[in-house]
């Protein structure tokens, strides 16, 4: 029914693009953000009357100005989330592209040749090495598939500090150089730096100021990464169709996860992401944003304008930029080049940590990153979307504490009035009573909306599955889908209170200068340990234990409002460990719950990508035979300036870097 901007329609080989015969056009660019941008502040702005007009009726305390305020940035983050899923929700329902705004019937695969050649790029520290291997070995046969492979090289930048790693690194790439030696012999190629620095975007850096004039085009993957040969080909076609675009960035959809919270998250990816990612793409336009991994780049504008410097003073606002991808996007913008959301492309994989803790260890991580982009928020030259960016992927952990910041202040307000009681008379020369006023409906008015604006965009994304019959399937049918997203509606009211803990105690000891290690990710999976669980959540579930308690003795009324929140911190530690258990995954997969059409009907890539993690262990790897890398031919990476400067200076840099491009 929908055709195929559904980025799910089709879980084969083929990856239906929009046409590359000519370049996008993009139809009211600033319009769109200007438009969504009003839509906000104006549900931002309602909200905040509401809830100001519920606080003025016995008058406004300190205290609860406090929590108006927390209220208005918490509340506007939440309606920015909504409107995105219902921008995104109506371009999926008819069909419409979220960049041309043109409705696609019937799937495109354009036949332009392939003139560029293409660098797939690779960093690694310290990662298992048969699941690497295996990772880029599926995408090889994929893309050897196609009939291009003859386009692209492979490279595995190592920055691995374990020598016995690093050996079985070479070992493994040299036997996959003989396995694959009719389509890639000769551009299988391995580099290992003596340290990493500058971490992954160091790397990345290295590559292209060494080997990038040899390419026009990079693919970036991370070590769990996985993308089907159509995918790769059909981004390269885009960017040689659009000589504007620097960076084209596909959705990853997480997959293989065998714990119940890892197929939560698959679940989640696969019936929502594709309607978020559609409205990001709409409002955003070229100024989208880069994740890091599963896009392509145009290597030339990279290398001259992402060269990320050192921020002033010290961690954690300044320092190394921690999340790069981000800074990149914004920095290609601000030289002039188009950074595009294809949220359409089919065949783009990722792997996540299958279980909670692992899952916000990455998140601790992210939080420092994202929130020293809030030091960036002024640098010179910057697009106005490319702040917001800034400014919205801060929002995203600063929420968390505000909420429960918030919810705190609304506890000791509650505890307060219960404990002074109701004053009639606040005067001594008053005649007659002041009564209390409570506004029970506007109570109930913002409680509702609130509720559904987190609710709908949830319901909006199982309808869009549900009006495809093939796609409806694959989730396993009507009843199991609907089954699904209900488990995972409740499991997330679970889980939110666990997460806006650990995300507020992460933004909390980042302001304090806590460093932020940056160790390898754990992506092979593991089952946490009760011990384990008891240990990591003890002081979450004791605060629960006394924050109930007090309300429950002091404020009874208001406990039942709390119930939600206090009941996931109560059960953290079980949650958690039983979260992770792949024999829990196991026994929801059996019984239909979470279905993916990733698992359903798994595309090629991923059918071999199993095969070969299967039938290879480490011990059975081969001798290493490295081909010889190329020729370096040095081009400088020159670090961009993120510093404020002065008005005159400011407006000069601009006008300068707009005559260049």
């Amino acid at each position: 029914m929908f055709g195929t901007p559904m980025l799910f329609s089709d879980h084969s080989e083929e990856s239906p693009r929009r046409s590359n015969n000519r370049p996008l056009r993009v139809p009211g660019p600033r319009l769109r953000a200007l438009g969504f941008i009003a839509v906000v502040l104006t549900t931002t702005a309602y909200g905040i009357a509401v809830m100001f007009d519920i606080l003025r009726a016995n008058g406004i305390t300190l205290l609860e100005g406090s929590i108006l305020i927390l209220f208005a940035v918490a509340f506007a983050w939440i309606t920015a989330a909504f409107w995105t899923a219902m921008v995104g929700f109506t371009l999926r329902l008819f069909q419409l592209d979220p960049l041309t705004l043109r409705r696609q019937r019937t799937p495109r695969t354009d036949g332009m040749p392939i003139a560029t050649r293409t660098a797939v790029v690779m960093p690694v520290y310290n990662e298992h090495t048969v699941r690497v291997i295996a990772g880029v070995e599926a995408t090889c046969e994929s893309l050897a598939a196609t009939g291009a492979a003859d386009k692209f090289d492979f490279y595995l930048l190592s920055d691995s500090t374990d020598a016995a790693i690093a050996t079985r690194e070479k070992a493994a790439w040299g036997a996959l150089q003989q396995r694959l030696a009719g389509a890639f012999r000769g551009r299988l190629l391995y580099r290992r730096r003596a340290s990493n620095t500058g971490r992954k975007p160091g790397n990345i850096a290295d590559f292209c100021r060494r080997w990038g004039t040899y390419y026009e085009f990079m693919i970036v993957l991370d070590a769990d990464s996985v993308m089907t040969g159509a995918a790769m080909t059909s981004l390269v076609r885009a960017m040689q169709a659009n000589p504007q675009a620097g960076l084209i960035q596909t959705v990853p959809i997480p997959v293989r996860q065998q714990t119940m919270f890892g197929r939560f998250v698959q679940f989640a990816s696969e019936v929502y992401s594709p309607m978020l990612a559609t409205g990001l793409s709409f409002w955003q336009t070229g100024a989208a944003n880069y994740w890091g991994h599963n896009a392509i780049i145009r290597v030339q504008a990279f290398t001259e304008h992402c060269g990320l410097p050192t921020l002033a003073g010290a961690p954690p606002f300044g320092g190394e930029i921690l999340s790069h991808d981000f800074v990149e996007a914004a920095l290609l913008r601000r030289s002039g080049w188009q950074v595009y959301l294809f949220p359409e492309l089919q065949g783009s994989y990722e792997e996540i940590p299958d279980n909670i803790l692992d899952f916000v260890k990455r998140d601790r991580r992210w939080a420092q990153g994202n929130l020293q982009h809030l030091k960036l928020l002024a640098a010179p030259g910057l697009r106005p979307l490319s702040r917001l960016n800034f400014l919205l992927g801060a929002t995203a952990y600063l929420s968390s504490l505000l909420w429960l910041v918030m919810l705190a202040l609304s506890s000791a307000d509650a505890i307060e009035q219960a404990l002074t009681g109701t004053q009639f008379f606040t005067s001594g020369y008053q005649l007659f009573p002041d009564w209390p006023i409570v506004k029970t409906g506007e109570i109930a008015s913002l409680v509702s909306i609130t509720i559904g604006m987190l609710l709908l965009p949830k319901i909006l994304g199982v309808v869009l599955c549900l009006l495809q019959p093939h796609h409806r399937q694959a989730f396993g049918g009507t009843a199991r889908l609907l089954r699904s997203s209900f488990i995972e509606t409740a499991f997330s009211v679970l889980i939110a209170p666990i997460m806006m803990t650990y995300h507020a105690y992460f933004v909390v000891s980042i302001l304090l200068g806590q460093p932020v290690s940056w160790g390898p990710q754990e992506r092979m999976g593991r089952r946490v340990t009760l011990p384990e669980a008891l240990r990591y959540t003890f002081a979450a579930t004791l605060g629960g234990l006394i924050w109930g308690g007090a309300v429950w003795i002091l404020a009874p009324q208001f406990f039942w409002w709390l119930l939600p929140v206090l009941l996931g911190l109560l059960i953290a530690a079980p949650l958690v460990c039983l979260s992770s258990s792949p024999t829990l995954g196991k026994a929801l997969h059996r019984c239909g719950v979470f279905l993916a059409p990733s698992e359903t009907k798994p595309p090629m890539v991923l059918q071999r990508l199993q095969q070969l993690i299967s039938a290879r262990q480490e011990n059975s790897l081969q001798p290493d035979w490295l081909p010889s890398l190329p020729p370096v031919r040095y081009r400088e990476m020159p670090s961009q300036c993120l510093a404020r400067r002065s008005r005159v200076k400011g407006y000069y840099w601009h006008f300068w870097a707009r005559r260049r491009t």
